[in-house]
C-alpha cells in the first residue's frame, strides 16, 4: 500500500497534522514514532522539567478561541476536553503534564500512530518515499517530518566533547557541591541550568559570543525568558557569577578539571586561561538529517539547523518532502514563533490546507461577503479582536480579504509569504484586490527598553500616529497586481481592541473605500 502521507515523529506537530488528516477523512496516512509513546521529547526535556510556555486557565473570558492567546500548549482540537488548561492550573506547567495531554490528545482524535517505529532510513525511487523502520518498508506519495530538533547543535570548539551535553549531564545541585562551573551558552536552556545550581555552586559562569536578549524586549519568546532569568541578578549585584561575552577557543583536560582558553569581547580582546572544574554544554539542538540517503537528503540552513524549506514548507531541494514543528521556523527564524507550540499548532493546520488545496484541489477555507468597505471592515476588526493565530504568529500568518467585483472572500490564517508567492484564486474567484490583514510590532520595536518611561512612545488610540505604534497591533496591506499599494495601521490599545468607531473602525473603512475606489493612500 502506498500512504497519501506518511509523518515521522508522533510530538505535538506530528498529533496536530494527523488530528487534522483524521478529521478530514480524506487522507490514507500514518504517523511513524521511535518511542513507545507520544511526545516522548518531553519525558527528558526540559531537563530540570518546567515548561516556559504559559498556561492560563483564568481569563475571564468564555471565548476558547481568544483564550488560546494565553494558552501556548494546546493543540488545535474542537473538543474542549482537549485543552491544556485542563490540566493543570500551573503558569509554567511541568513536563510531566505534557507527556499526558499529548498521550490523552493522540487516543482521542484517533491519530494513526504507529509507536515503536524507528526510522533508520529514507529513499526516494521512482517518484515515491521509501522510509525504513526497524523490518518494514513503507511507502508514501508525501513525507511530512515532524521530528523536531532531535541532536545537539555542537558549535566548532576545540576541546568541546569533553564537556557535558545538557542532554546527559546531573540535574542534582548537590553533584555539583563547591565546584566551578562554566556554562557554554546563553539561551534558556543555559540559564534554566545555572538557577538550578546557584545555591551548591563555588560560581558559575556563563560564556558565549552573543549577548544576552531578553524576550521582554525582542519579543521572541525564545530569547531569554523572565522566569530564567535569577542568574542575572547573581551576576550584576556582584554575587560570585559571571557572563563572558566572548568565545571558547579552547577546552583541555586539566588534572581533574579543565583549562578553558577564552577570548573576551567587551575587554579589549583580552586572552585568559580560566580553570574550571565542571563544563556544562547547553548550546541549544539542530535537525538530525542522517536517515536520508543521497536521493532525498534535504538542503540544511542556518548554519545547518534547519532543513531549508519554501513558504509551503516543502524542502527546497527534494519535492514532495515537508516540514512541521519546531524545525518549520527555519521560515521565520527569531522573527515569529514557528519554533513553538503556540505557534507551529498554527502552521500545521496552514499546512494541511495548502497540501489539500495542492493535491486535493481543495479552496483554502473562504467566507463570502459583499465587497463594501463597511462590510470589509467588519469582518476585519471582528477578527483581530479574536483571532489567536494571527496574535500569536504575528507578521507571519494574515488573513486575506479578496476581491472580485462585488464579491468579496474572507481566507483566515494565510501565510504572507505563500499568499505573495501562489496567491489564493480559484476557477470561480479571479480578484482583482486583497487586502492582507496581520497582527504586528512597530519598527525597531525590539531596540528600545519598554520600561523606560522616557522612551516617547506613540499614543494609544491615535489613528494618525499608528503607523509609528511599538506594540503589536492590526496592519492592513492593500495589494493589486502582485504588489502592495497602501498600508492601514489601526491604533494600537492597551486592551488589544480595535473597535473604537472613531480611532478604529471609521479610518478603515475610509481606507479601504479609497482603495476599492483606485485612490491608493
Amino acid at each position: 500500500m502506498t500512504l497519501d502521507y506518511l509523518i515521522v515523529g508522533a510530538g505535538p506537530a506530528g498529533l496536530q497534522l494527523a488530528a487534522l488528516l483524521e478529521a478530514d477523512g480524506k487522507r490514507d496516512y500514518l504517523v511513524l514514532e521511535q518511542a513507545d509513546i507520544p511526545g516522548a521529547f518531553f519525558a527528558t526535556f526540559p531537563r530540570h522539567r518546567q515548561l516556559i510556555s504559559i498556561n492560563k486557565p483564568h481569563t475571564g473570558s468564555d471565548d476558547p478561541e481568544l483564550n488560546l492567546r494565553l494558552d501556548w500548549n494546546s493543540l488545535l482540537s474542537d473538543d474542549p476536553a482537549l485543552r491544556f488548561t485542563g490540566y493543570t492550573e500551573r503558569y509554567f506547567p511541568d513536563a510531566d503534564v505534557m507527556v499526558r495531554y499529548l498521550a490523552d490528545f493522540a487516543a482521542k482524535t484517533g491519530a494513526r500512530v504507529r509507536y515503536d517505529s524507528r526510522v533508520t532510513s529514507v529513499r526516494k525511487v521512482d517518484g515515491l518515499f521509501e522510509v525504513q523502520a526497524g523490518e518494514e518498508v513503507f511507502r508514501a506519495h508525501r513525507l511530512i517530518v515532524a521530528t523536531g530538533v532531535s541532536k545537539p547543535y555542537r558549535p566548532e570548539v576545540p576541546g568541546l566533547e569533553l564537556a557535558e551535553q545538557y542532554a546527559e549531564m546531573s540535574v542534582d545541585p548537590r553533584d555539583y557541591l563547591d565546584q566551578k562551573v562554566l556554562i557554554i551558552g546563553k539561551g534558556n536552556s543555559a540559564f534554566e541550568t545555572a538557577d538550578n545550581l546557584m545555591e551548591t555552586t563555588e560560581l558559575i559562569h556563563l560564556a558565549g559570543p552573543s549577548s544576552v536578549r531578553m524576550a521582554w524586549r525582542t519579543h521572541y519568546v525564545g530569547h531569554l525568558r523572565a522566569v530564567n532569568n535569577n542568574f542575572l541578578d547573581t551576576y550584576q549585584l556582584k554575587s560570585a557569577n559571571a557572563i563572558l561575552d566572548g568565545d571558547v577557543r579552547r577546552i583541555e583536560r586539566d588534572g581533574a578539571g579543565f583549562t578553558v582558553t577564552f577570548s573576551f569581547t567587551r575587554a579589549d580582546e583580552v586572552v585568559k586561561e580560566l580553570r574550571y572544574d565542571r563544563v556544562l554544554a547547553c548550546t541549544g539542538f539542530a535537525f538530525d538529517a542522517s536517515i536520508f540517503d543521497d536521493t532525498c537528503r534535504p538542503q540544511l540552513a542556518i548554519r545547518d539547523r534547519f532543513p531549508a524549506q519554501t513558504p509551503e514548507w516543502e524542502s527546497v531541494n527534494v519535492p514532495g518532502l515537508y516540514f512541521a514543528g519546531t524545525i518549520s521556523q527555519e521560515r521565520d527564524f527569531k522573527r515569529s514563533t514557528s519554533g513553538f507550540i503556540h505557534g507551529f499548532r498554527y502552521a500545521v493546520r496552514a499546512l494541511h490546507r495548502i497540501l489539500e488545496r495542492r493535491y486535493g484541489d481543495t479552496p483554502w477555507p473562504a467566507e463570502k461577503l459583499d465587497a463594501t468597505p463597511a462590510l470589509i471592515t467588519d469582518a476585519v476588526v471582528a477578527r483581530v479582536n479574536r483571532t489567536s493565530a494571527l496574535w500569536q504568529q504575528f507578521g507571519f500568518l494574515a488573513d486575506v480579504v479578496t476581491v472580485a467585483g462585488s464579491d468579496a472572500r474572507y481566507h483566515d490564517e494565510v501565510p504572507v509569504e505563500y499568499f505573495t508567492g501562489t496567491g489564493l484564486r480559484t476557477a470561480d474567484h479571479d480578484y482583482t484586490d486583497a487586502f492582507v490583514v496581520t497582527l504586528e510590532y512597530g519598527p525597531e520595536h525590539d531596540q528600545v527598553d519598554p520600561f523606560d518611561v522616557t522612551v516617547s512612545r506613540v499614543a494609544q488610540d491615535v489613528p494618525g500616529q499608528a503607523h509609528d505604534a511599538a506594540y503589536l497591533h492590526p496592519v492592513v496591506r492593500h495589494h493589486r497586481a502582485g504588489r502592495v499599494v497602501a498600508t492601514h495601521h489601526l491604533a494600537e490599545n492597551l486592551e488589544n481592541r480595535w473597535d473604537r468607531p472613531e480611532t478604529h473602525v471609521v479610518p478603515l473603512v475610509a481606507f479601504v473605500d479609497r482603495c476599492l475606489s483606485g485612490v491608493e493612500g
